[in-house]
């Protein structure tokens, strides 16, 4: 007798700036997945928050106006009695078994739709509530990564009320030239200026804030930018690391989606081996330490001093076919098609013993 497959939902889209990155993620998930294991439902999040149906054709069309020739009625989640995720679509119920959410970005990576899954009693990929919003939120992030003991660069964080007291001058004193300006709660790099003057410290100012109602103002690092990739729950393992080398002035939103010349990657990292096992224990600390669980990407500085600063960390990084998480694996041993087994597999394990906790 043939096992059944399993009944997976995969989310993309969301409402965050991230929407377009969230959605070629998806459609190579879909890609590499293996159909014999798992019977597929392609859920997604127009950046209204509406979800919508997919059928696999539609999203490995490649068509850009995918989200446009969807009605919203199409799909509902209907509350249910026995606590279970259904999906309601087209007047046919899907029970989901578990679900992929490739959400990057707020209301996607930031504990809120986490949170839903939790209600639904459904097993998914990626870390909880607590350990996705710590680690949406930088300043969060930081201040706990500082507590841990964990190398981190000097910052400040202001909320939107605070921006009259945001002075050029001050933060020049205690950062130095150049410094970034980040919004607190976004990834994929939107968002972000390096800041060399006070003309371009107001432009920033004002782009960050498009984004978050809470930035980030950081110092600048000179040194290589390394990544490491983390999987697992109570014993997670780490990655080889890699080097993103930008051809631009920094590893902007538009070198990493917009120009396929904009960085290259460098797997593994050329550096020491005792450098690669430091990388290596300091990512699975930053991991425990936020409280995360299945995947993550920390990201770090490595000064020509061999001085290393955690920059950030991703709890649902891209997979799409040039994203550094997939490709550390797959530099480690692991397939693309085996990554996303094992990614599943432990979130069906963390939900199989969270269900046998007394409530």
């Amino acid at each position: 007798m043939k096992n059944k497959k399993i009944k997976l939902a995969i989310i993309f889209g969301g409402r965050s700036a991230e929407h377009e990155v969230s959605v070629i993620s998806a459609r190579n998930i879909l890609k590499a997945i293996d159909k014999n294991k798992y019977d597929i439902t392609l859920v997604g999040i127009d950046k209204r928050g509406n979800w919508l149906s997919f059928s696999q054709k539609e999203l490995l069309s490649g068509d850009d106006k995918l989200f446009l020739k969807k009605s919203a009625v199409d799909l509902v989640i209907p509350f249910s009695k026995d606590g279970k995720f259904h999906l309601k679509i087209k007047e046919k119920n899907k029970n989901i078994q578990a679900v992929f959410p490739v959400l990057h970005g707020p209301f996607g990576e930031d504990g809120t739709i986490q949170g839903l899954f939790k209600i639904y009693n459904v097993p998914f990929v990626g870390p909880g509530v607590l350990g996705s919003a710590v680690a949406m939120d930088k300043d969060v992030a930081k201040r706990l990564f500082k507590e841990a003991g964990l190398p981190i660069g000097k910052f400040k964080s202001f909320h939107f009320e605070d921006k009259s007291k945001i002075v050029f001058a001050e933060i020049k004193k205690y950062l130095g030239l150049p410094f970034f300006i980040k919004p607190a709660n976004l990834g994929s790099l939107v968002g972000i200026s390096k800041v060399r003057n006070e003309k371009e410290f107001k432009k920033a100012l004002k782009l960050a804030f498009d984004f978050d109602n809470k930035i980030v103002i950081e110092e600048f690092i000179q040194g290589k930018e390394i990544e490491c990739a983390v999987l697992g729950n109570e014993n997670p393992q780490a990655s080889t690391v890699g080097e993103i080398i930008p051809t631009h002035d920094f590893y902007s939103y538009e070198a990493k989606y917009l120009d396929e010349n904009g960085a290259k990657m460098k797997i593994p990292a050329d550096i020491s081996e005792n450098l690669i096992k430091e990388f290596q224990n300091l990512s699975i600390k930053a991991f425990k330490t936020l409280n995360c669980e299945g995947i993550s990407r920390v990201d770090f500085f490595l000064t020509k001093n061999n001085k290393i600063y955690i920059n950030e960390i991703n709890t649902i990084p891209g997979f799409t076919s040039i994203s550094m998480y997939p490709k550390l694996w797959e530099a480690s041993g692991l397939s693309y098609a085996k990554l996303i087994d094992r990614v599943i597999e432990l979130a069906i394990d963390r939900h199989e013993k969270e269900i046998e906790l007394k409530n």
